[in-house]
């Protein structure tokens, strides 16, 4: 029997995205991977190890809606701790601080929703040794995934 999804992929989709947005994530080994971008919001895939954070940052311009779909963690939101599991999704105004550290021993697997986009189109960053290195020249430059 097919799955939901695959049945959605035989129609023909002049624009939107559909997929499994939970097998996506739980398969995804990069620390970031950009999905898909409209001229408003982004969807991006990320996976961080074990100790990994994602690093203290703060969007000027941006409300960041983050999901976790397996593993532990920790996310400091301006001068507040929340402790972070499967199922749990925050809301990140835009200029408030905060980072998300895996506290587990697992890879902590989420996905983000960026309003408006943050990073360029169809970036993937295996490491968050590459994503830091290429952050300035890579972010959100207009182009979207249609």
């Amino acid at each position: 029997m097919r799955n939901y999804v695959d049945l959605y992929k035989l129609i023909p989709m002049q624009k939107g995205y559909i997929d499994n947005i939970e097998h996506l994530t739980l398969e995804n080994t990069h620390f970031r991977k950009v999905l898909y971008t409209t001229p408003e919001l982004q969807l991006v895939i990320m996976s961080l190890e074990p100790g990994q954070d994602i690093g203290l940052e703060i969007h000027d311009t941006i409300t960041q809606f983050i999901r976790i779909e397996s593993g532990l963690g920790k996310a400091i939101i301006g001068d507040r701790e929340y402790h972070l599991g499967d199922g749990v999704s925050l809301i990140i105004p835009a200029g408030v601080s905060h980072n998300v550290i895996n506290t587990g021993d697992i890879a902590l697997k989420l996905y983000s929703i960026y309003t408006p986009p943050e990073h360029k189109n169809g970036i993937v960053h295996e490491t968050k040794a590459i994503a830091e290195e290429r952050h300035h020249n890579e972010g959100f430059d207009g182009s979207i995934s249609e």
